[in-house]
């Protein structure tokens, strides 16, 4: 099939049936067969990723595009280009490329391994390059656990438990608040060194995460705020996690006036208008450069740093020779 659609808003209608059946109504009624090469293919993105499970239940107002050509996979996303910093019984950190996501849709986890290997997610590739640097098949290896997760055009360094102690006293250190990290975010104007602290919600009235003004509701969270370099227009901030909430640093500094470069989400002032990012950012310009914690069985302190990636640093190189 050639055939293409622009995106669409899953409807109330279509909501909770699967990603092949809406696709076989929006396209007239092709044949299952058919709908299901198209998406085993890569040529369907629900929200920000492409989705290669027929069976995925939508919901409602999910945006789902159908492209004329399949969607390669992301040059990074194999085992072999992944940079694993750290690997032992307990745990191993990885260096995450940007355009993977940390971990798979709750709707995918069945997945055998050979779908997989067609929309890989950070968890299976470093679960893959644990397997080829052991020289052991990855069946045979303990299940990677997540204690945190990176967003899917975020970069930098994550850790995975493989025991189900590190699981235990990871989660703990991040609960407490123990674990270091450190973000880099480049953003438009200048925002001078601050610590932010807000009560985030699901939905702040717009229907994204945000602050909330009213006391004893939703979840605190504390970011602390330093400039790294100026440039014209635009600043390098280095962000410091106090708490770890979904999406804190890209709501914090949005709602402070200053976005991160290429966010599509977080993109609205108060009154409704979009902030103007002329960045020319391919992808989100937010790198976690940064991470330390205690070893879970050892209890040695670890510490990793991560300089920004290529995209990002000629980004910065370019933002430094802009013309005030």
């Amino acid at each position: 099939m050639s055939s293409a659609l622009p995106p669409f808003n899953v409807t109330p209608q279509e909501a909770g049936h699967t990603l092949a059946k809406v696709l076989r109504s929006r396209l007239n009624g092709p044949s299952w067969a058919d709908v299901r090469k198209l998406i085993a293919a890569r040529r369907v993105q629900v929200g920000d990723a492409v989705c290669s499970d027929e069976a995925r239940r939508l919901k409602e107002n999910e945006v789902v595009v159908l492209f004329a050509q399949p969607k390669p996979l992301p040059r990074t996303a194999h085992p072999e280009r992944l940079v694993l910093r750290h690997l032992d019984d307990h745990v191993v950190v990885v260096e995450k490329p940007a355009g993977v996501n940390t971990v798979r849709h709750p709707a995918e986890l069945e997945w055998s391994e050979q779908r997989r290997q067609l929309d890989p997610t950070l968890q299976d590739l470093t679960q893959w390059a644990v397997a080829h640097q052991l020289r052991r098949p990855a069946n045979d290896l303990p299940r990677l656990r997540i204690v945190h997760r990176l967003d899917k055009e975020t970069s930098g360094l994550v850790v995975f438990a493989r025991s189900a102690l590190a699981e235990r006293e990871l989660g703990l250190q991040f609960r407490k608040h123990t674990v270091t990290r450190r973000y880099l975010a480049i953003v438009p104007g200048y925002l001078p060194p601050r610590t932010i602290t807000s009560n985030l919600v699901p939905d702040r009235g717009d229907g994204r995460r945000g602050s909330t003004p009213l006391p004893d509701v939703g979840k605190s969270a504390t970011t602390h705020v330093t400039v790294e370099e100026r440039f014209p227009g635009y600043t390098l901030l280095s962000c410091r996690l106090e708490t770890g909430r979904t999406h804190q640093i890209r709501i914090h500094l949005s709602e402070a006036g200053h976005p991160v470069c290429g966010d599509k989400v977080y993109i609205k002032k108060p009154n409704g208008e979009v902030f103007d990012d002329r960045s020319g950012t391919s992808r989100l310009a937010l790198h976690a450069t940064e991470l330390g914690f205690t070893h879970p069985s050892s209890e040695a302190p670890l510490h990793w740093a991560m300089p920004l990636p290529a995209d990002l640093q000629k980004l910065v190189d370019r933002l430094r020779t802009t013309p005030r």
